[in-house]
């Protein structure tokens, strides 16, 4: 068989469903021996970032690797933005890139490009892959392959490049290997340090005031049932980061809620009131400590993560315990067991007093007609058939993290590390092919960044329910010109502008509808209920409507925007 049929012949060997492409010249070879095939579906998309995007939600949702291909030059580097929101948000994936014919490669000859569309895309994505690496002989190609998708998972999951040249996707392999290696085999080279754990899990039971930290590691380690048992076990409560959303479902009662510079006011507090913080596979970037990080020293910390340089790295002084996080949870259950865990009912009746006396949809008040936090509750209660909910990046990201209604078995999908615009559309589409009914939610501004993917929609007919915040603006950038560059909004709202997406929506064959009070919320989630397939409900929120509460750049979690006195 031809390389380009081997590759088609090993994804589907894999167990993956769907590949995520733009077709190209350079991967016309690999496209049709998919075609010719037939096991694995071909999902084409009008944009190579979508394509990337979609394969990195594959990855999270499936535990396989999502794939993503596109053509030389233009198509590869479309594919950087999304390879690298895979590599920060640690989602396993293979890309692979057509590339010209050797022969047209510039090699070191002193010249920009030889072949046309020929960039050296390899070099672009080493610093956001696992690794990238070029095809130069069709018979490595089989071991290449093989350890693009064990290095995928191996360790901290992330993204691997293979740069494949047209030629040697159509010449012969003379010897087909037979690797018995399965592709999701994770190698671990550290031994759990039970002395460590054992010290850690005794502060924690001994503490009076303890919280735990949950963040995205927990997901990336698939090790959300296995946390979930040890929180039932040792009942401490929990806090989430951005990426640890969905680690506890809503009903849990040890789920606290969002913490970070536009966290939940009463998790913040319970944050900062703690007497010792066990922190389980989040960073502590500057989004969840604020800049002024004085509230996180005099106490301890406990930091488990899977890589030493994350630990001790902006917040010092914590004990840090490396390994993998679905290693390590087992033994955590297996000391837990063993030890007197002290009773905390005053500890959780004040964080629960706490949330009671200012919750998120009380933060805006009476002075907006359209609450979001009150939008984003209603909207996550009316769909709980759901499986997947998926943010873009923005206001809208913070105010479903702040409020929406997570049910046990259902996903919560957002971009964390890079953080960039234009995911959701992509990412829901990649969410309903998996598990069906999906609910998306984005603004005008991210929204109108993937927009074409609305026709990939509309092609799939996918049960596809999506909310646009439509603020005519881009608020989160808005809403800081406000408060740093006394109200100059060039570029947020002077200069920019938000179709209307009702129209846009319904010229797509999508129905759509538009909502521009609350009292309309109920009848609209019962027509979105209705729907067979994919609908809209642009949503017209006041230009002005700010995310909050948030902490000011310099200030500590504790001095949240508006100040709000708690009564102890």
């Amino acid at each position: 068989m031809t390389v380009a049929e081997y590759i088609a012949d090993e994804l589907c060997r894999r167990g993956i469903e769907r590949v995520f492409e733009v077709t190209g010249g350079m991967i016309t070879f690999l496209i049709d021996a998919l075609y010719r095939d037939g096991r694995v579906q071909v999902v084409s998309l009008r944009h190579e970032q979508s394509a990337a995007m979609a394969a990195d939600v594959y990855g999270r949702l499936t535990g396989k690797p999502g794939v993503a291909l596109a053509t030389s030059g233009p198509g590869a580097t479309n594919l950087l933005t999304g390879i690298a929101g895979a590599y920060f948000d640690s989602s396993p994936a293979v890309f692979i890139t057509g590339q010209v014919n050797r022969n047209e490669q510039r090699c070191q000859r002193n010249i920009r490009q030889q072949g046309f569309q020929e960039t050296d895309i390899v070099a672009m994505a080493c610093p956001v892959t696992k690794a990238a690496w070029r095809v130069k002989d069709a018979e490595k190609l089989p071991q290449m392959l093989e350890d693009a998708f064990a290095l995928a998972f191996e360790g901290r999951p992330g993204p691997v490049l293979l740069d494949i040249p047209m030629d040697i996707q159509r010449q012969e392999l003379a010897d087909i290997p037979d690797f018995s290696r399965v592709c999701n085999e994770t190698i671990s080279t550290i031994s759990p340090p039970i002395d460590a754990v054992r010290l850690a899990v005794s502060a924690l039971a001994t503490a009076s005031q303890p919280l735990i930290l949950a963040g995205g590691g927990i997901r990336a380690a698939n090790a959300v049932s296995l946390f979930r048992s040890w929180i039932g076990q040792i009942k401490v409560p929990v806090v989430h980061s951005l990426m640890g959303v969905d680690v506890l479902p809503s009903e849990s009662p040890y789920r606290i809620g969002l913490i970070g510079t536009n966290g939940n006011r009463w998790a913040n507090k319970a944050l900062v009131e703690a007497d010792m913080l066990f922190v389980i596979g989040s960073r502590l970037d500057i989004r969840q400590t604020g800049a002024d990080i004085s509230e996180f020293r005099n106490r301890p910390i406990i930091h488990v993560d899977c890589i030493d340089g994350q630990v001790n790295n902006r917040i010092d002084g914590c004990t840090s315990i490396i390994g993998d996080i679905g290693d390590l949870l087992p033994l955590f259950q297996k000391i837990s067991k063993t030890i007197n865990w002290v009773e905390r009912k005053k500890w959780v009746q004040s964080i629960d007093d706490w949330h009671r006396q200012r919750t998120d949809c009380d933060e805006l008040g009476e002075a907006v007609t359209l609450n979001p936090n009150v939008l984003i509750r209603k909207a996550t209660a009316a769909f709980p058939g759901n499986r997947v909910i998926v943010t873009d990046v923005g206001q809208n990201q913070m105010w479903v993290a702040q409020s929406a209604l997570i049910h046990k078995n259902e996903r919560f999908l957002s971009p964390g590390g890079l953080g960039a615009m234009g995911f959701a559309l992509p990412a829901a589409i990649s969410a309903a092919m998996e598990f069906g009914e999906t609910l998306l939610v984005a603004g005008d501004g991210g929204f109108q960044m993937n927009i074409q993917e609305l026709q990939s929609v509309a092609q799939q007919a996918l049960p596809l329910r999506m909310i646009v915040l439509n603020n005519q603006c881009l608020g989160m950038v808005r809403q800081f010109q406000d408060a740093y560059f006394d109200g100059r909004l060039q570029s947020t709202v002077w200069g920019y502008s938000a179709p209307d997406f009702e129209k846009v929506s319904l010229a797509y064959g999508i129905p759509s509808r538009t909502l521009t009070a609350m009292e309309g919320c109920d009848d609209a989630f019962i027509w979105m209920k209705a729907q067979k397939g994919p609908c809209l409900l642009q949503v017209m929120l006041d230009q002005k409507t700010d995310l909050l509460p948030k902490v000011k750049f310099g200030k500590p979690l504790s001095q949240m925007d508006p100040v709000v006195r708690f009564l102890d």
